[in-house]
Order: C-alpha cells, then structure tokens, then sequence
C-alpha cells in the first residue's frame, strides 16, 4: 500500500487569547490530499483555525505545507494557500476578470479551464465586469468559490462556502467540489461548514473544539 505524506502537517496547535482558555489545542493534525470537513458548533472556532492554517492567525506550534514550515518561510508558506474572504473591501473597486486575472498572476497552477466551467456553472458571466461591489453576497462569494477551485495552490481554505447561495449554486458547488477530490491530486481542500456533507468523498473530519 502506498503511503502518501499529508499535505499539512500541525504539530502542537495552542490557540488562546489573553486570559482565556485555549480556543484550540492539539498534538497533532494531518491534513492529507483531498477534501477535509471540518465541523463544531457556532463559537467553537472554524474560522479562527482556517486563519491559522493560512498563517494569518499567530498560534503556538508547527505548520508545514507541501514541506514548506511557516515559521521559516513565512511568504512562499502563504503563497501556497487560497484563502480569501469575499466581504473583503479590497475587492470592491476590481471586476471579478480583473480580480480573478491578478489572482492567476501569483498562481501558476490555475486552471483557466477549469475556472471557466466554474463561472459558467455559478451564471457567473452576466456579472464578469461589474465592479464586485455591485454584485450581491452571494455573487461575489461565487466569484471567491470559481478561483479557489481553479487554484492551483497546495491548501484551499473555504469558511461557510454555501453562505448566501441560491440551491441551484450550492449543488454546484458540492458537485465541483465532488469533482475535485479524484485520486491522485495533490491538493487539500478545507471546507468549514455547518450543512451536513452531502456525500462528499471526505478524506478527514475535524471536529472543534479539537484536543
């Protein structure tokens, strides 16, 4: 059998803020190629621990992605992630070609295909030159969502993917996201969600709070 190493490796994860108890906290967390789920209640920290898998978050302990370990290579760490949050008001003055066309600029595995199956696939293309602070939550979330499954990069961080999308675009979604986990890619994909799975071929399930 074929032993193949995780894309993520997290040793000795301590997440606290000042005078709280640790919000996360584990020995160790294996993220391997495919879909992970993570999942726990409101509160117990989804978000914050995409933040720290992305290195944006300070945390206590080890990341290593792809064999690249944060604390050395703190930017070709973050190079290797997609993780970007639609609200984010840097976005507002781009169209989502312009976003998405700089995007592939710092991402040399970016399928165009593939991206172009995703606009079409969220009726996308109506909205592909308007500023993105015209469009709708929704809309610009499946802006987000049709980059992240062309990304090329090792690790895809999606926070609540289905957040403000229509049935029509979260079947999509799961179908895409379906498509993306065939064997022999190597590429994580991290999904924090509160919707059951679906059945998603899931590689791993993270359960917060993690101990």
């Amino acid at each position: 059998m074929t032993v193949h190493t995780p894309i993520l490796q997290v040793h000795r994860l301590r997440v606290a803020f000042p005078g709280e108890a640790p919000l996360i906290a584990c020995e160790s967390l294996n993220v391997p190629a495919g879909l992970t789920r993570v999942e726990g209640d409101t509160g117990s920290g989804k978000t914050t621990l995409l933040r720290v898998l992305a290195g944006e978050q300070p945390a206590q302990g080890t990341l290593v992605l792809d064999g690249i370990e944060l604390a050395q290579a703190p930017l070709a760490y973050r190079r290797a992630v997609f993780h970007v949050d639609a609200r984010d008001a840097a976005l507002d003055a781009l169209t989502p070609r312009a976003w998405t066309a700089a995007w592939r600029e710092d991402d040399p595995g970016f399928d165009a295909a593939r991206w172009s199956s995703m606009v079409e696939g969220f009726a996308l293309g109506e909205h592909l030159d308007k500023r993105m602070d015209m469009l709708s939550t929704g809309s610009r979330r499946k802006v987000v969502l049709a980059a992240a499954l062309a990304s090329g990069r090792a690790l895809v961080l999606l926070d609540e993917p289905t957040a403000a999308l229509d049935k029509a675009s979260v079947r999509w979604l799961w179908q895409a996201l379906a498509d993306s986990a065939q064997p022999g890619a190597r590429r994580a994909i991290v999904v924090a969600s509160s919707l059951p799975a679906g059945g998603l071929p899931l590689a791993a399930t993270f359960t917060l709070p993690l101990r």
